[in-house]
């Protein structure tokens, strides 16, 4: 009697076909991270020499603002060798910033449809402009009026000004972080209202929750004075005006508030 069993080779396994699929994903993951620190770190190796007077230019906005004999301090025996490395590294980070982002697209990119990627493109591009801006705008203005509030405040004191360098590291990344956060508002708002998470009425209606939010995080975020609060909240409360504005130009055409409200001739 002839063999009757079937000469077929077994059906391939989804599990295994998915499992192969995570793990050639997890592969590119750190490929693509490997390379994002890569850019990363020979930024800074090219800046390092240059670590003191980055450090200089950082802390410029307090050492114009101290009184005659105010000056930095540090009270850590390492401190005044791993900051500049820090505050270098920092800067290092921003400037390879749309490096990290152009291996991140890469990543995601194959799982996107062609419409998302037009889209998320200048999203992007625009996040990391305006990071900059909310770091320039606490750089040149916020710390400058904050920092010389702060010494005409200490003067009638008596108290000298000085201040630890890891103190104002943490104090500065704090407020850059803030007001790059900031500056990032029209672009949430854009987003929410492009993928249909909140309508453009909605966030409208509540403008003023959002008004009164803008101060409890300044509150929270900035100095324990009036000036810094408002410095941060009004900035706040205006880049959401500007991105429901913005917001319009990016409603499906069926969202549209002309669309939605318009009425055909019989």
């Amino acid at each position: 009697m002839s063999d009757t069993r079937s000469s077929h080779s077994p059906e391939p396994d989804p599990q295994d076909d998915q499992q192969e699929t995570f793990i050639s994903h997890l592969i590119e993951l750190r490929e693509r991270l490997v390379k994002a620190v890569a850019g990363v770190l020979i930024i800074f190796l090219g800046l390092v020499y240059w670590a003191p007077e980055i450090f200089n230019l950082f802390a410029r906005p307090l050492m114009v603002s101290l009184p005659k004999g105010g000056r930095m301090i540090v009270t850590d025996v390492t401190g005044s060798f791993f900051v500049p490395m820090k505050v270098t590294l920092l800067v290092a980070f921003l400037i390879a910033l749309p490096w990290v982002l152009y291996q991140i697209w890469k990543f995601v990119a194959p799982g996107l449809y062609q419409h998302e990627k037009r889209l998320i493109l200048p999203l992007v591009s625009s996040s990391y402009v305006l990071f900059l801006c909310g770091v320039t705008f606490a750089y040149f203005l916020v710390f400058p009026t904050v920092f010389h509030f702060m010494a005409h405040y200490n003067a009638p004191l008596g108290a000298d000004m000085s201040t630890d360098i890891d103190k104002y590291l943490s104090f500065a990344m704090t407020m850059f972080l803030a007001f790059g956060i900031t500056f990032e508002v029209p672009v949430v708002v854009i987003v929410l209202v492009r993928f249909g998470v909140v309508e453009l009425d909605k966030l409208k209606q509540v403008r003023p929750y959002v008004i009164v939010g803008a101060f409890i995080i300044a509150a929270v975020v900035t100095p324990p004075d009036v000036l810094s609060q408002l410095l941060l909240a009004v900035p706040l409360i205006a880049l959401y005006e500007l991105g429901l504005l913005m917001a319009r130009f990016f409603l499906k055409p069926e969202e549209s508030p002309e669309a939605v409200g318009g009425t055909t001739a019989d």
